[in-house]
């Protein structure tokens, strides 16, 4: 199930809108987790980065066969071994991954979808206590040069009522990521 509106741009004009490296330092990613999954890894813009980052493995997921080879290509030409893809739809049938395995789940410009809930309750599941869920998402108080249309983008109430209501603990407020995102934290107890 493709998540509505998620067409990606083409990868020069996607990579400017991130600082990806500051981006999973602000939401919580540390060289001490024990690993990570990217739920819609794309381009592989924040897979690389977190692999560079953690000595455990980085799961990127997608239901394009073009994204997944993109980062393949990305981690093999930096030499990563601990970056294991897989081509999923994620959305309709959950990652596939044990029950409480995972230390930091990235929900990036994903929860724009018709059921946000859905991909919260994943990550929920194979979060191991303590774990992270980051989210990510386009502003939704101006027009930006990208994103869903601003009637489906989420606002940053949105995301933490959904967070929330699928068991995590909101660490900290909203997060400014510059210049069209802002990001939340979720915290498995």
């Amino acid at each position: 199930m493709k998540v509505r509106e998620s067409g990606m741009p083409d990868e020069t004009m996607w990579e400017r809108f991130f600082d990806p490296s500051g981006v999973l330092s602000r939401l919580g990613l540390t060289p001490e987790t024990s690993s990570v999954v990217d739920l819609g890894c794309g381009y592989g813009t924040f897979t690389i980065p977190a692999a560079r980052l953690i000595g455990g493995t980085v799961h990127g997921f997608d239901i394009e066969p073009e994204m997944i080879r993109a980062t393949g290509a990305k981690a093999k030409s930096a030499g990563l071994a601990n970056v294991e893809l897989h081509l999923r739809d994620f959305a309709a049938d959950g990652t596939g991954l044990p029950d409480a395995s995972v230390g930091y789940v990235m929900l990036f410009n994903i929860l724009h979808g018709e059921e946000p809930g859905r991909l919260l309750r994943e990550a929920h599941r194979i979060l191991a206590p303590g774990g992270t869920a980051a989210v990510m998402h386009w502003i939704s108080d101006r027009p930006t040069p990208r994103g869903p249309s601003m009637e489906i983008r989420p606002r940053p109430e949105d995301c933490r009522k959904w967070i929330t209501g699928e068991g995590f603990r909101v660490e900290g407020g909203v997060v400014d990521l510059p210049p069209y995102h802002f990001g939340i934290v979720g915290r498995k107890d």
